[in-house]
């Protein structure tokens, strides 16, 4: 047994109501009592010069003093919630909205639009009617039914979690905090630098966003998401009878199906470069940071985050 392992073992009176501390070279100093009034579990961590124990000493008796620790969520559970409605909405949008379009996969500009006039342009794969014209000898089964439905209900869920979420960012000071670029972080060089990954650290490092990031998040949060929901909804016979001006404004209903189209694929861009880029930072700790909220032993030494 080495000289440290035998001083462990032994034990010394100390002062009443005093916790037990790990010294140096040192063993804790625990008060030897009626037997049974207390537990002692150690794990010796090394047998080399610089043996550690981990003790925690029950009952009446707290653990060893531990480094300081931040267990402060990275994402609020508002923020969590809403981004798990997020995905399973838009999952659901991308797949119906996708067997929209193979329903009549010509695109046009204007009030009006059916296969007796030329489109705008069109998607070269075959359509689930044969009353459009694609040039295919056979169609696709038709999906039109049931996917129209699920896309309006999914657009429904996608909305009120979008204000859910807006309210909840404007109220906690979300947007200003986390997504908003810093004042001295706007300018040109500074995107430059952080689209090339070289942007300093700052104290939460690679825990918070960079200005590209930030940039990002905003316009897809206030520009995209609003931009989808409103050609989307310029779309609806219902809305076009009430609202004219906000469907008039996109061109008409064509054209707003045509920007509906481009929106929702700038969406699905944004989607698959999240994923790679959460693949890249660790995958799994990312996703348990959004499932979880992160909150974690960040262990701090000083003003350094380790």
């Amino acid at each position: 047994m080495s000289p440290w392992n035998r001083e462990f073992f032994k034990t010394r009176p100390i002062e009443s109501g005093r916790h037990p501390t790990l010294l140096r070279g040192k063993a804790p100093r625990t008060r030897m009592g009626h037997p049974g009034s207390f537990l002692v579990r150690c794990v010796l961590l090394s047998i080399s010069d610089s043996e550690r124990a981990v003790c925690a000493i029950l009952p009446g008796m707290s653990a060893v003093a531990s480094p300081v620790q931040q267990t402060t969520p990275r994402h609020s559970a508002v923020v969590r919630w809403t981004h798990w409605l997020t995905v399973i909405a838009f999952i659901a949008l991308v797949i119906t909205g996708g067997e929209l379009v193979i329903s009549h996969p010509r695109f046009y500009w204007g009030e009006t639009g059916n296969v007796n006039m030329k489109p705008l342009f069109t998607i070269h794969i075959p359509s689930s009617r044969d009353t459009v014209p694609t040039g295919y000898g056979y169609v696709m089964p038709d999906q039109n039914g049931w996917s129209r439905y699920l896309h309006f209900e999914a657009a429904w869920l996608a909305v009120i979690t979008g204000v859910v979420y807006g309210i909840a960012g404007f109220w906690t000071g979300h947007f200003r905090k986390d997504l908003l670029p810093a004042a001295g972080e706007r300018s040109w060089r500074d995107y430059w630098l952080a689209f090339r990954g070289r942007r300093a650290r700052d104290d939460a490092g690679a825990r918070s966003y960079n200005v590209v990031q930030r940039t990002v998040y905003l316009g897809v949060i206030f520009v995209l998401f609003p931009l989808v929901i409103w050609t989307g909804l310029a779309l609806s016979p219902g809305f076009n009878a009430v609202l004219p001006f906000f469907v008039d404004v996109l061109g008409g209903r064509q054209s707003a199906r045509t920007l509906h189209f481009f929106v929702s694929d700038l969406l699905v861009v944004f989607l698959v470069v999240h994923i790679v880029m959460i693949a890249l930072a660790g995958f799994w700790s990312r996703m348990r940071e959004m499932i979880t909220g992160g909150v974690g032993a960040d262990v701090v030494v000083g003003k350094e985050r380790v």
